[in-house]
This record gives structure tokens, C-alpha cells and sequence, in this order.
């Protein structure tokens, strides 16, 4: 006999997918019911609605992202450098392919879902990441002069503004146009930028010393 959860985490994980592809507004519970082989009637014992579907499916999101970023984090045997690596990575690899259209959608129709996963991405991933900074000020790794909120607020906003469609349809068109990265492109520039800066390393020495 198949385990329920089993079956609803397929579910889940499977609805997941389909609202990173079509979209909320776009993803009906036939097209999930088809993509898992089951009738309606079926996909209705598990779960009442397609909103009850998303907030599951978001809360299954949180709970693997937590899971990956505690073990780095808790993880001794890594050091400094590779463990701040690993974990943008991960925190990327999890909130990169959720799309922006998919964000206006929880934004514009399940406002309370957009809400939760902000306030998860503020309060939880972003408060492990300033721990993870506190670690490499203690152990040399980060300059000691840097004030550690401003840095964890500046990778934080930038991704965020950077994903939200609003945000971006304040510029110009030529700027926009010019944006032409994928989130995964983006969260992975951000990162680089803020940590490495744009200067080369010649202009960097100049800079530093002008």
C-alpha cells in the first residue's frame, strides 16, 4: 500500500513544479491531476484547492531550504570560504527558479503566501547568512571595519528589488532590455559584485591606493 505522505509529497512536489512553469494564475488542477495520472476526485482528497496547493508546496520549499543551509552552517569541517560559497549557492539554487512572474502572481493573488516567503527569506535565510558573516569576521576571513548588517541588507535588497518586476519597470526600457539574465544569472552576479566588486584587479589596487 502506497504511504499517504509519500503520495503527498508527490503531489506537492509535482504542483511545485508546475507553478514555477505556468505560473499561479495559469495552473489548474486538471493540469496537476493529469501530470500526476489521477482523477480530480483523488487530488481533491489531498488537498481542498489550487491556494492550499501553493502554500503546501511553498512550505515544503522553506523546510528543504532550512534543512541545507543548517547543515552547512552547522558543519565544522568546512571552511570559511567554501561554506559562505555553498550557502549562496544554495540559498540560490532553492529561490532562483522562482520566476518573477511568479512572484507578481503570489504578490496579486495569494498575498498571503508572498507574505509568508518574504518574511521566511528576511527572518530565517538571511538571519543564518549574518550568522555565517559573524563567523568569518571571528575567524579573518571578512574585514573586521565592515559593519555586518549593511553587508547581509546589501546582497538581501539587491536580490530582492532585482527579481521584483515592479522594481525593475522603473527604469528605462534600454535598461531593462539590458537585463537580460536569468534569476539563477542574477542572484549569481549579485553575489558577485557585492563580494568581489567590478573592478579589475589593476583598478582595484589603483582605487585603493589613489
Amino acid at each position: 500500500m502506497v504511504n499517504k505522505n509519500s503520495i503527498e509529497t508527490k503531489v506537492l512536489s509535482q504542483a511545485y513544479e508546475l507553478f514555477l512553469s505556468k505560473g499561479y494564475r495559469h495552473t489548474t488542477m486538471d493540469d496537476l491531476a493529469l501530470a500526476l495520472g489521477m482523477s480530480k476526485k483523488t487530488l481533491y482528497k489531498y488537498y481542498p484547492g489550487k491556494l492550499e496547493l501553493l502554500a503546501a508546496s511553498f512550505e515544503m520549499l522553506k523546510t528543504k531550504l532550512s534543512s541545507k543551509v543548517e547543515a552547512i552552517s552547522d558543519n565544522k569541517y568546512i571552511p570559511f570560504p567554501l561554506k559562505l560559497k555553498s550557502t549562496l549557492t544554495t540559498i540560490a539554487t532553492y529561490l532562483a527558479p522562482i520566476n518573477p512572474e511568479l512572484f507578481e502572481d503570489l504578490r496579486e493573488v495569494a498575498p498571503e503566501v508572498w507574505e509568508g516567503l518574504s518574511e521566511y527569506i528576511n527572518e530565517s535565510a538571511y538571519v543564518r547568512f549574518h550568522q555565517l558573516i559573524l563567523q568569518g569576521v571571528d575567524q579573518g576571513f571578512v574585514n573586521p571595519q565592515l559593519n555586518i548588517s549593511l553587508v547581509v541588507m546589501l546582497y538581501a535588497s539587491a536580490v530582492q528589488s532585482l527579481i521584483d518586476p515592479k522594481f525593475r519597470s522603473q527604469f528605462p526600457q534600454l535598461i531593462q532590455d539590458g537585463m537580460n539574465l536569468s534569476t539563477a544569472e542574477v542572484y549569481d552576479q549579485a553575489v558577485s559584485i557585492i563580494y568581489k566588486g567590478i573592478l579589475t584587479d589593476e583598478a582595484r589596487e589603483e582605487f585603493m591606493n589613489g
